[in-house]
């Protein structure tokens, strides 16, 4: 009980120091906040200092947080931006990035089941970490940052299908036949929630959105909890449910006064980047395994390796969704964007570590990988628009 109030103590101060220390370094480089919230994870956790432990209770927590995270990515996507051209586009450029990351798996490993992790790894993109960049730089509505959402989406939820296909514990066909099943009953809600005009539920929500009833905050948890379950329950992976969940609400709050949708979305990020966003980075680097790499040079080197492949194998086929007549700057920032994945690395890497289907030496070079991008793509991607405007 003492191990688990010391460690609830010091991840909430690791979550307030994150954004000051992102503020101190600010004028030398615009570094994203998840970046020093794995970083603190990794120094007080058992890896380096030891002061911060995992516990099941703070790992139920970072579960919660990677599911809000991919219903901000579900909520915050307009479709309406990124139907044909961008989405078309970034899909074909998926697949393409899903063949050649198991390719490059098939290289480095002879297991089928780990080449496959290490492809579905390597084909993802961090939506739910790059919109929250976006926004804050004033590029979520440019064509750039249409063409990443169109990336984003299908680099988030193709990997999901992708997992929930291979790692399910089903045959292929029974899987398929599941997960067809999930997709049809999240189209029907949609199209349910999209066709009515639900008026007496905007009214709930508009007569408690500043009270303590908050119908709206606990309506987002009711959906949540309840397609994350029903995911569950039919052997899919939960995020798969978490990012419907995200999607169903946007479509059910749709028609709601917008001054009400603006405050929600607020409540949405408070609950999402305030606490339990926070708690799933800093909790990946409190069990990041530091010493799974630094025992061995080869995981070390797998490092840089993973990085290039993530240019390679996700950001060159992501050129596909660049807007038409981008500029050479806007294409390489396209690349750079593509190629920033985390949060599904984190979790398909977990899935092959609890499977015993990869090692934990290449699981952590993966995870490295994809930490290393979120510091370095974003950065370099936004300094090419910027570049951009300041040339124009």
């Amino acid at each position: 009980m003492e191990s688990l109030s010391v460690s609830l103590v010091l991840i909430a101060a690791m979550a307030v120091a994150a954004p000051l220390a992102a503020r101190v370094v600010e004028p030398i480089a615009k570094i994203p906040i998840v970046v020093f919230e794995i970083v603190l994870g990794m120094l007080l956790g058992p890896s380096v200092l030891g002061w911060v432990q995992s516990t099941q209770f703070t790992d139920t927590l970072a579960d919660f947080g990677l599911a809000m995270l991919f219903f901000v990515a579900g909520n915050e996507i307009d479709f309406g931006a990124i139907r044909g051209r961008p989405i078309i586009r970034a899909s074909i450029g998926w697949v393409i990035s899903l063949a050649a990351g198991i390719a490059a798996g098939f290289a480095l490993v002879s297991a089928v089941e780990a080449a496959v992790i290490i492809g579905v790894a390597l084909s993802s993109t961090a939506l739910g970490t790059l919109l929250p960049i976006l926004r804050d730089a004033g590029q979520a509505k440019s064509p750039i940052g249409i063409g990443v959402a169109a990336l984003g989406a299908v680099g988030e939820f193709g990997p999901l299908i992708a997992i929930s296909l291979f790692f399910s514990g089903k045959q292929l066909g029974t899987a398929s036949g599941v997960l067809l099943g999930f997709v049809l009953l999240t189209v029907v809600a949609i199209l349910l929630a999209s066709r009515s005009r639900h008026i007496l539920f905007h009214q709930q929500v508009t007569r408690t959105l500043h009270t303590s009833g908050q119908f709206a905050v606990r309506s987002i948890m009711l959906i949540l909890s309840s397609l994350v379950v029903l995911s569950m329950l039919l052997g899919l992976d939960m995020l798969l449910g978490a990012f419907a969940a995200g999607v169903l609400w946007k479509v059910a709050i749709a028609r709601a006064p917008e001054a009400d949708r603006i405050v929600i979305d607020r409540k949405i990020d408070a609950i999402a980047f305030g606490f339990l966003v926070p708690v799933f980075f800093i909790d990946t680097g409190i069990d990041f395994e530091l010493a799974a790499l630094t025992s061995s040079p080869l995981a070390l080197a797998m490092v840089p390796l993973f990085l290039v492949l993530l240019l390679v194998v996700r950001g060159l086929p992501s050129l596909l969704a660049a807007p038409a007549g981008s500029p050479a700057s806007g294409k390489r920032a396209i690349v750079l964007f593509g190629a920033t994945g985390l949060p599904v690395i984190v979790a398909v890497t977990g899935i092959g570590r609890d499977q015993d289907l990869i090692s934990s030496g290449i699981a952590s070079a993966l995870v490295g990988a994809g930490m290393l991008s979120v510091l370095l793509f974003p950065l370099l991607a936004l300094r090419q628009l910027q570049g951009a405007a300041t040339s124009r």
